[in-house]
């Protein structure tokens, strides 16, 4: 997931060569059934998460057995190959490279996506305390172990209302980042994830939402802004959208039914 490069630092009116450690990134092929569906840019490593998140995102699986086998192509370097089963529909074919940033999921319309959710998350009623939410960005930022040595990079995390961490993953891509964690709990038989919290290092863009909510997920919380397209699709598919979750505050823009409120943390009391 990382590599070194030589560089020129500049610190203090100092100059001095040094090796710094980069977060890689790589292109990955996905071919279902044969048929190339994308090609996307990533960092290494779980490579099976990412794919199939990417595959619950896109509609085509809901449980582990709608895919019946996922592996590396020995023929070809950064391909996965898969079979999915007879009656799992395929996604449609991109047909455009998907770049480490955020895109609309490979629908035609932003409609497509509104629609294509297949967990009703505004059934969710579960309840999550301020105090609790307050302190996930540390808990995510605590996990980053790559970015550690690069600082380059974004991630997600799955938690439960109490606090409890499922899953971290990191990406250069915020949104691989969330297909990973989606697709390491689809694996894990956890679908739909009712009852969790995702919580991303960055903003939260309309694609962020989505996902969240294919996978059954009722609250996104994100360390920065959120866009207006992402509170829309929150606000529309039931899912309580948290922004700026920082130094023991946040902005509720959506369902704020779902969080519990109660003496917010002053800063010193999360460390």
């Amino acid at each position: 997931m990382t590599t070194r490069q030589p560089v020129l630092r500049l610190r203090a009116g100092r100059a001095a060569r040094r090796p710094d450690t980069l977060a890689v990134e790589e292109p990955l092929l996905v071919r279902v059934g044969g048929e190339v569906l994308t090609l996307t840019m990533r960092t290494p490593g779980q490579d099976f998460d990412l794919v199939a998140g990417w595959l619950v995102s896109e509609g085509a699986v809901a449980a582990p057995g709608d895919i019946v086998t996922m592996r590396m192509c020995p023929d070809e370097d950064n391909t996965v190959e898969v079979v999915l089963a007879p009656d799992a529909t395929p996604p449609r074919p991109r047909a455009f490279v998907s770049s480490s940033a955020c895109g609309v999921c490979g629908a035609d319309s932003v409609e497509a996506v509104r629609t294509a959710l297949r967990w009703p998350v505004s059934e969710d009623d579960t309840q999550f305390d301020v105090g609790v939410l307050s302190v996930l960005p540390d808990a995510l930022r605590s996990e980053q172990k790559v970015f550690d040595r690069t600082g380059g990079l974004h991630a997600a995390g799955l938690f439960t209302a109490g606090g409890r961490c499922i899953e971290v993953r990191e990406d250069v891509g915020r949104h691989n980042a969330v297909d990973k964690v989606v697709g390491a709990a689809l694996r894990d038989r956890r679908l739909p994830l009712t009852g969790h919290v995702l919580q991303v290092s960055g903003r939260a863009s309309f694609e962020l939402v989505h996902k969240a909510a294919a996978a059954g997920i009722p609250v996104i919380a994100a360390v920065s802004a959120p866009s207006s397209l992402a509170v829309d699709l929150a606000e529309e598919c039931g899912l309580t959208l948290l922004g700026f979750v920082r130094g023991g505050g946040m902005n509720v823009y959506t369902h704020q039914q779902r969080v519990r409120v109660g003496p917010i943390p002053r800063q010193r009391e999360l460390q």
